[in-house]
């Protein structure tokens, strides 16, 4: 494995939070909720961190119990946070999550207002980017007009500073506000973005708006995009670059929390390029490379899986010996 000389950072902007995972009731005793850190950006760059990656968040947070929290478990993962600010004018953004029976979740978002939304382009250190493989990002930090002018200044100076840019849609409606239509902030990211990831709903959102699938994969091409990956659960997932599409296949797993599966995915898919030297100039070899292509979204799809089987979200990455082990052909013996 190789990576490109002198930038291994996955450099991870945007949101981080704090989940409140509804705890099963208990008859007669009230209802309560266990403390986790997330946020999705962050929740990547925790996944990186766990797998030995280099890792660094950038974003803002809240001067507050919970600004501290997310430090302090941002830190214990090993992710690089020199680029972190901090505010008073905003507390740390909360999310409320449900589970039900089958680990899927739904959010309740206390935010805005929020301190990850007061990150502004003055705030990007040029030093952050030095050594950066990859930016990653998504579309929480689209939802308001200042925020979202930031997110593309920083996808903006990555790319000029010749990192890669990946973005997961990861689109939650509720976080913006009545009557604005995230449709063309949301294209203006993704023509920025070489790497895109969808879940099915997103994929069918884009469709719809483009008209069909093809339409929708054409308006990406016309940017920068060269890799979208559509994943659906437990189903395959589905992998289109400029010159060819297919599917990959996943790991069959016991779930009990889908939180942070997404991001596991993304954290792992984006360590394993970069492990195998994968910078601005070299994807296109590596995307045109059956077996190295299959081998980066073998990792993803494992670091996906595992998260699901545990609770919480940056507690849910999984580290290093579990992703071999899931990844280790099996055996006879094994069965």
């Amino acid at each position: 494995m190789s990576t490109v000389a002198g930038r291994t950072a996955v450099v991870c902007f945007g949101e981080a939070l704090i989940d409140f995972l509804a705890v099963p009731a208990v008859a007669g005793q009230p209802r309560h909720f266990a403390e986790y850190a997330g946020g999705a950006p962050a929740n990547v760059a925790a996944a990186v961190a766990r797998l030995g990656g280099n890792a660094r968040f950038v974003g803002m947070l809240g001067a507050d119990m919970f600004g501290e929290f997310l430090m302090s478990q941002l830190r214990a993962m090993g992710v690089d946070t020199r680029f972190t600010a901090h505010t008073s004018a905003a507390r740390t953004a909360l999310a409320f999550v449900s589970l039900d029976a089958e680990g899927e979740r739904s959010f309740s978002f206390y935010r805005p207002p929020a301190a990850d939304l007061l990150f502004r382009e003055e705030h990007f250190d040029p030093a952050c980017f030095e050594d950066a493989a990859v930016l990653h990002v998504c579309s929480n930090s689209l939802t308001e007009p200042d925020i979202a002018a930031t997110t593309l200044a920083g996808m903006r100076l990555a790319r000029e500073s010749g990192a890669l840019v990946s973005m997961d849609l990861n689109l939650r409606p509720s976080l913006w506000p009545e009557g604005v239509d995230p449709a063309p902030r949301l294209w203006d990211a993704l023509a920025t973005a070489d790497l895109i990831k969808l879940c099915r709903s997103e994929a069918e959102f884009l469709i719809r708006r483009a008209g069909d699938e093809g339409a929708m994969l054409r308006r990406l091409w016309q940017g920068h995009a060269r890799c979208v990956l559509v994943t659906d659960g437990a189903q395959p997932v589905r992998w289109f670059t400029r010159g060819a599409e297919g599917v990959a296949p996943t790991f069959a797993v016991t779930a009990t929390d889908t939180t942070a599966a997404g991001d596991a995915f993304v954290g792992a898919l984006l360590h394993r390029l970069v492990e195998r030297g994968a910078g601005m100039e070299q994807l296109g070899t590596l995307l045109d490379d059956r077996v190295a292509l299959a081998d980066a979204l073998r990792h993803a799809a494992a670091g996906g899986a595992l998260a699901t089987t545990r609770h919480g979200a940056f507690a849910a990455m999984p580290g290093r010996d579990d992703l071999d082990q899931l990844l280790r052909p099996k055996t006879a013996t094994d069965s």
